[in-house]
C-alpha cells in the first residue's frame, strides 16, 4: 500500500499522508511517495489546486522510530543523502507551481510543521498540537528552517528551536503558522470554502502570485538548492555525534540523555 493516496477531485488533488497506525510519521517510503505525487501533480494541467492531509487522528507526528534507529546507526554520508531527500520535498512543496492548502487535522511534530510551513494556506484543527523537539534529541530542524522561519519570523522560531516546546492551534494562529483555526467539525467546511476561492482565480495569474510572494520575500529555488546542501550536511553530522547519538538512543530506549542530569 502506498504511503500516500492521491485522490481527484475534478481540478483538486487531495494527498493525504496514508500512516495512521504511526501516525503519518515519516520514513523513506513516506518521503520518497509524496515527492512523486508532488512531481505527478506539478505535470498535470488538469489539477488546479492541492489539499495535503494525514489519514487518521493526526497530520504528521514527525519522524518515524524504526526510520530514526536506522539513521541513527547509518554513516555521515547516508545520514547526508537522507537529509537531501526530506529538503527535497519540502522544497518541491514550497515551489509547487499550484496552490496549495495544509489540512492539519491533528498532531504535526518536526518534518510535519516543515510541511505545514511550506503550503500556501494551512487551516488547522482547534485541538492540533505542533512542536520543533529535534532539541530533546540532540538535533535541529535544519532542512525545514527556512520554511519555517518564513511562516513565522526569526523571533519565534528562536525560541521554539532552542525549547522545543509543544503548543497549541492558538499559538501557531497567532504567529502566522496557520492562516485559521476551526472546531474540529468544521474543518472540511473551511476547507471547502479556501478551495473555492483558489478555484475564482486564473491559474496562471495564481502561479505568478504566488511566486512573486516568494521571490520578495527572499525565496529563490535555485538558491534553496544550496541552502539545503549545507543544512543536511548540518543534520547528518549532528546526527552521528556525541550528542546527537546519546539523544536518539535515549529516546528510541526510553531513556534519560545525560543533559537531563
Amino acid at each position: 500500500m502506498s504511503a500516500v493516496q492521491l485522490i481527484r477531485e475534478g481540478s483538486l488533488a487531495r494527498l493525504v499522508m496514508n500512516r495512521p497506525e504511526v501516525h503519518n510519521a515519516f520514513d523513506d517510503v513516506l518521503i520518497a511517495d509524496l515527492t512523486a505525487a508532488l512531481d505527478g501533480i506539478e505535470g498535470d494541467d488538469g489539477i488546479r489546486a492541492v489539499v495535503l492531509t494525514g489519514a487518521g487522528a493526526s497530520f504528521s507526528a514527525g519522524a518515524d522510530l524504526n526510520w530514526m534507529r536506522g539513521m541513527a546507526a547509518a554513516s555521515e554520508e547516508d545520514n547526508r543523502a537522507d537529509s537531501l531527500r526530506l529538503a527535497t520535498l519540502m522544497r518541491r512543496l514550497q515551489f509547487l507551481s499550484k496552490p496549495t492548502v495544509a489540512r492539519v487535522n491533528g498532531a504535526a511534530f518536526g518534518g510535519g510543521v516543515g510541511l505545514v510551513a511550506c503550503c500556501d494556506i494551512a487551516i488547522a484543527a482547534e485541538g492540533a498540537k505542533f512542536a520543533l523537539s529535534e532539541v530533546k534529541l540532540g538535533l535541529v530542524p535544519a532542512v525545514i528552517s527556512p520554511y519555517v522561519i518564513a511562516a513565522i519570523g526569526l523571533r519565534q522560531a528562536r525560541r521554539l528551536f532552542i525549547t522545543g516546546e509543544i503548543f497549541g492551534s492558538s499559538a501557531a494562529l497567532a504567529m502566522g503558522l496557520v492562516h485559521e483555526t476551526v472546531p474540529a467539525e468544521e474543518l472540511d467546511a473551511a476547507i471547502d470554502r479556501v478551495v473555492g476561492l483558489l478555484g475564482k482565480g486564473g491559474p496562471i495569474a495564481q502561479n505568478e502570485a504566488k511566486h512573486l510572494a516568494l521571490n520578495m520575500g527572499g525565496m529563490d529555488v535555485e538558491d534553496m538548492q544550496a541552502v539545503d546542501a549545507g543544512n543536511a550536511a548540518l543534520i547528518a553530522s549532528l546526527r552521528i555525534s556525541a550528542e546527537g547519538q546519546e539523544g536518539l538512543t535515549a529516546f528510541l530506549d526510553k531513556t534519560q540523555p545525560s543533559w537531563l542530569g
